[in-house]
């Protein structure tokens, strides 16, 4: 079993900038895709972006892309998702998500672990 515990949501203003963090539980962290999504109030979850095992591949949604970049540190059991010029529209719980499978995955039904979400607040 793996547990993901997110850290790093808050307030910020629109064109400021927040990073999270993702810490997973367990050896076989490397070994995982990792995904960040997001759920804005009233919506449904949304893929942001998402990163091979390695770290050698990564894939964006199109309204984040320019503005964010996810990484990963494998020593460290941990991804993360800078977050630059950030919007309103950005306002949203944001998700990190594993899967046991190497490979990179938009879908959210591709993951088999999620962490609780971390909320993250663009003010106008």
């Amino acid at each position: 079993q793996v547990q993901l515990v997110e850290s790093g949501g808050g307030l910020v203003q629109a064109g400021g900038s927040l990073r999270l963090s993702c810490t997973a539980s367990g050896r076989t962290f490397r070994s995982y895709a990792m995904g960040w999504f997001r759920q804005p109030p009233g919506k449904e979850r949304q893929f942001v972006a998402t990163i091979v095992w390695s770290g050698d591949t990564t894939y964006y949604a199109d309204s984040v892309k320019g503005r964010f970049t996810i990484s990963r540190d494998n020593a460290q059991n941990t991804v993360y998702l800078q977050m630059n010029s950030l919007k309103p529209e950005d306002t949203a719980v944001y998700y990190c998500a594993a899967t046991r499978s190497g490979s990179a995955y938009i879908s959210p039904h591709g993951y088999n672990y999620w962490g609780q979400g971390t909320q993250v607040t663009v003010s106008s």
